[in-house]
């Protein structure tokens, strides 16, 4: 099997990139023993001494272990897990779960104009860098932008706290609400540093804005997320239909609901039909748009 990766890229480096590849996508799962020395060299027809460099960066990364008599497996990374639909960030949620995070201001300051301002409605923004990390290890590196009017922040209350329950206490701000996306992408330089991953290694960047009570923008982000570290969770659920909505809100089936000819009723037959669907979507959308909001009260 050919190693992949650009013409005068040395063995070994390929082959720890394939080998990482591997453990991040779960192919080696952790715990899970990786192939022998020999078996690698067999495979991607490599010397030993490119196998053993390869292993060798992958412990020295925190991916594998190696113990005489063992061979070599998968170290279990202890993954941290995030609800996406949450509003509160990733120190919040993982601190509920008994996992301290810590957190360091790497910048902070205004910008007269970005690619925020517009969002956030503000000729001035507040720009700032933070890293979030656990046990002295690099979890997640945020880059967010608030309006101006919450520039008098400072570096020191920021450290080691939560910037949603910062900006409630200061400024009486609540954030309930926002959109959020998710892709996978490649670490840059930056990034790599930062979070202590090879240059290009996998990350899942988390972007999005957040909005407070009267449904206004207060935030833009981009969080960073090792991607051996935190994983993503999702709760799905299903949606009812606007007419299931209904009959259950109604306690009457929608069949039975107005009775007698439609002729008989305003605009003849097809309008009452219509008329009544239409009501029908409404009160769904209604009952959908309610049962939203209390998962999103629950959630806080």
């Amino acid at each position: 099997m050919a190693l992949p990766g650009p013409d005068g890229t040395p063995l070994h480096r390929k082959l720890s990139s394939e080998l990482r590849a591997q453990i991040l996508g779960r192919a080696l799962a952790p715990g899970a023993h990786v192939p022998t020395e020999a078996e690698l060299q067999e495979r991607y027809g490599v010397s030993r001494s490119v196998v053993r460099q390869a292993l060798a960066a992958l412990e020295q990364e925190g991916l594998v272990e190696r113990r005489r008599g063992r061979g070599t497996t998968v170290r279990e990374r202890g993954e941290l897990h995030r609800l996406v639909q949450r509003v509160p960030g990733l120190s919040t949620q993982v601190e509920d779960g008994g996992v301290h995070v810590g957190t360091r201001v790497l910048e902070l300051g205004t910008e007269a104009a970005s690619e925020a301002t517009s969002v956030l409605g503000s000729g001035q923004v507040l720009r700032m860098r933070r890293l979030r990390s656990t046990d002295g290890e690099p979890l997640a590196a945020i880059e967010t932008w608030l309006p101006e009017e919450f520039c008098g922040l400072t570096a020191d209350e920021l450290t080691d706290a939560s910037l949603h329950a910062t900006i409630q206490r200061r400024f009486g701000t609540r954030i309930v609400a926002g959109k959020r996306q998710v892709r996978a992408v490649g670490a840059d330089t930056e990034t790599a540093e930062l979070l202590r991953v090879p240059v290009g290694a996998p990350v899942l960047l988390l972007e999005g804005t957040s909005t407070d009570e009267a449904a206004r923008p207060v935030e833009v982000f981009r969080t960073w997320h090792r991607a051996d570290r935190v994983v993503f969770d999702i709760n799905v659920i299903r949606e009812p239909d606007a007419a299931g909505l209904a009959d259950t809100f109604t306690g009457r089936r929608a069949e039975t609901a107005p009775t007698g000819p439609l002729d008989a009723r305003p605009g003849g037959a097809g309008a009452g039909s219509a008329d009544l669907r239409a009501r029908l979507d409404a009160l769904g959308r209604e009952m959908l748009e309610l049962a939203r909001q209390l998962e999103r009260d629950e959630a806080r």
